[in-house]
């Protein structure tokens, strides 16, 4: 059956607040350069006063992906929580912009719409500070039958982990594409997210298609080195597809390796969103059905465009950056 959706996220819907920052301001605050920390509203707002002056963007990581599907020129759909107030409506004007389906019903009355402090150090690398807020009140019944059943992926963000509850919407969404005969990838999202959940993440994996990881995710997961690693997710799903920074990056099969180098940029200005961007290429290749590598090399490229200015999605069309590097997008 046709897909009307190349990808359908399921995600943290999340503003985020970028500012550039010092590695001397992350010691002040206690901040573990390159991580994802939770915390609450009133340390969200006593960060938010302490950073440089930034940029308020759309965000959260699945987010970000099926907005860089839709980038692509591809069909997207996106579930998850805000509330229905000012960034709320913003996020949601920002995805329907993106032209991505978005249509979860707003949490009224309750926490405020989440937000990311994302402080960006001088060599391009991000450290986050994320208050939930509405997004983790995302629920099973969110999860709409129609949008998942009519996707070609249904791709599942990582950091739903954390809040319990949230993770039975994982397992009816799976429950639902698999039904339907459609594939479902997840992305790790965190180290540190792994060290929380990791028995229950390598249990899920069980359930999924196409796992998404950073070479530092890969490894905590199975708590080994990288080649070890790499083995031993190529038992537990169809497709690994790992990031490597400047290294590029390692597509996995049960048959085969790809490696896929890293496309060339001027200057990493900030790297928040590259695996989110890097997982849309990958994704929105799958969903067209193009060979493995150029899947990666369409990553690779959405990559490179995002860490070359602030802010997590493409400012560019990744349509049209493709087309004029030579790849025939498939319809």
């Amino acid at each position: 059956m046709t897909a009307a959706y190349d990808v359908a996220g399921i995600g943290n819907a999340i503003v985020d607040v970028i500012a550039p920052a010092t590695d001397a301001f992350l010691a002040e605050h206690q901040l573990a350069k390159g991580s994802m920390m939770l915390v609450d509203a009133e340390q969200s707002a006593a960060l938010y006063a302490a950073m440089a002056a930034g940029v308020e963007a759309s965000g959260g990581s699945a987010g970000n992906t099926v907005a860089g599907v839709g980038s692509f020129g591809g069909r997207a759909a996106y579930i998850g929580k805000v509330a229905d107030d000012q960034l709320g409506r913003v996020f949601a004007h920002d995805m329907r912009a993106n032209g991505v389906r978005f249509d979860t019903p707003p949490l009224v009355g309750s926490a405020a719409t989440g937000v990311s402090m994302i402080n960006v150090t001088p060599d391009g690398q991000r450290t986050m500070c994320t208050h939930l807020g509405a997004a983790n009140q995302l629920a099973e019944a969110d999860v709409e039958p129609s949008v998942i059943e009519a996707a070609a992926l249904t791709y599942l963000e990582g950091y739903l982990f954390d809040p319990p509850a949230t993770r039975a919407a994982f397992e009816k969404a799976a429950a639902l594409a698999h039904g339907a005969g459609r594939r479902v990838a997840i992305t790790l999202s965190d180290s540190f997210v792994v060290e929380r959940h990791r028995e229950a993440l390598l249990a899920f994996l069980g359930r999924v298609d196409v796992v998404f990881a950073n070479e530092a995710e890969l490894t905590a997961l199975f708590e080994t080195g990288f080649d070890a690693a790499l083995a031993a997710v190529r038992g537990r799903c169809a497709l690994a597809a790992v990031t490597r920074s400047e290294k590029g990056s390692v597509l996995v099969t049960a048959d085969a390796v790809h490696v896929v180098p890293a496309a060339p940029v001027a200057q990493v200005v900030d790297t928040t969103g590259a695996g989110d961007q890097y997982a849309a290429g990958v994704l929105f290749g799958l969903a067209r059905g193009l060979p493995l590598p150029e899947c990666g090399r369409l990553g690779s490229l959405a990559a490179a465009e995002v860490i070359s200015h602030f802010g997590p999605r493409p400012l560019a069309s990744l349509k049209d950056l493709a087309t004029s590097s030579g790849y025939r997008l498939a319809a």
